[in-house]
């Protein structure tokens, strides 16, 4: 049974299987924590990982009782399909004063754990998709007013440019601001640059506008004077997603208006002066099938470096530099 995140006061208190999965780290967060709210239970996690080397000690630990837990919760972080056939096996057990909880990333809808829990009205399904900008500017102004910080529209957009779509993003961004500020009530634009380190990013989302204007002499540059770490593979991926979404965003107003300064002088939310013509250029160069094609070609991408972790940014920088053609 599919829940959105806002729906978490639907499931039963008999529920024992949750599968929560996407990109949205903050909101998976969120809503693990609030069905964890609901059960007063000792909570054990696991990894996949773990499962698959310690499947003997994993399986005494759902199936057998305890002296001293009535009931327990099984957190199982950073799972995939490979755990379907497990999981399989314990729905199959009809185990009680258990429940499990699956934190998945993104499953395809070719994923069998997510047809599984889709089409089974017993078990619960929730997606975490990205927060649009609006959504996070909105929670962004909401931190802000509660801690009574004065900040303008500008820089409130500046930060959640950086987010991603995620609000985990957002959160760590604000709590840096709130420690900075302290006493003071009012933050400028050139301490919110500072405080969220734009300039540090800035050859990273140049990368990725340069791969979508297909200037490859450009990107080489860039990845000659970068050194890129395996775990800044994700963050160029999900960079790479947000612009491209954009864009796609922007390409299906175009397809409408057949105005391409129209489209990018309105685009909601508004793009920095400063980006509009780059944003142009890239709207020139892609199609608005290619620009959704693309997309799917991300989500592959960030699942095989999940598969080989050890040669994620090799993958990346390929995958950017075939696209830059």
């Amino acid at each position: 049974m599919i829940l959105r995140s806002f729906e978490l006061n639907k499931i039963s208190k008999d529920a024992i299987f949750h599968l929560v999965y996407g990109t949205n780290e903050g909101l998976k967060t969120e809503c693990i924590n609030e069905i964890l709210k609901k059960n007063n239970a000792r909570v054990f996690n696991y990894d996949e990982i773990q499962i698959e080397d310690q499947e003997g000690s994993f399986y005494e630990n759902i199936l057998c009782g305890s002296l001293f837990e009535s009931s327990k919760i099984i957190l199982i972080n950073r799972a995939s399909d490979k755990i379907y056939n497990v999981i399989y096996d314990l729905i199959d057990r009809n185990i009680s004063n258990t429940k499990i909880i699956i934190n998945a990333y993104t499953l395809d809808t070719k994923s069998k754990l997510r047809s599984l829990f889709e089409k089974n009205k017993d078990l619960i399904c929730i997606p975490t998709y990205p927060d649009n900008n609006e959504t996070l500017s909105r929670l962004a102004a909401t931190l802000f007013r509660e801690e009574n910080i004065s900040i303008s529209q500008q820089n409130v957009n500046l930060i959640v440019e950086k987010c991603n779509g995620d609000r985990k993003n957002l959160k760590n961004e604000f709590e840096k601001i709130k420690n900075f500020v302290k006493n003071k009530k009012k933050i400028s634009n050139k301490e919110i640059l500072k405080i969220i380190n734009l300039a540090e990013n800035y050859k990273l989302s140049e990368l990725i506008d340069n791969c979508l204007t297909k200037d490859k002499k450009k990107i080489i540059n860039i990845l000659n004077d970068s050194n890129y770490s395996a775990e800044e593979s994700i963050t160029i991926l999900r960079t790479f997603l947000f612009k491209a979404k954009r864009i796609l965003k922007l390409a299906t107003e175009l397809q409408r208006n057949h105005d391409i300064n129209k489209t990018v002088n309105s685009a909601r939310p508004p793009i920095f002066w400063k980006d509009k013509e780059v944003v142009k250029n890239q709207l020139k160069k892609w199609k608005h099938k290619e620009i959704k094609e693309l997309i799917k070609n991300i989500n592959d991408v960030e699942l095989e470096i999940k598969k080989n972790y050890n040669n994620s940014i090799l993958i990346v920088t390929d995958f950017i530099l075939e696209k830059s053609h």
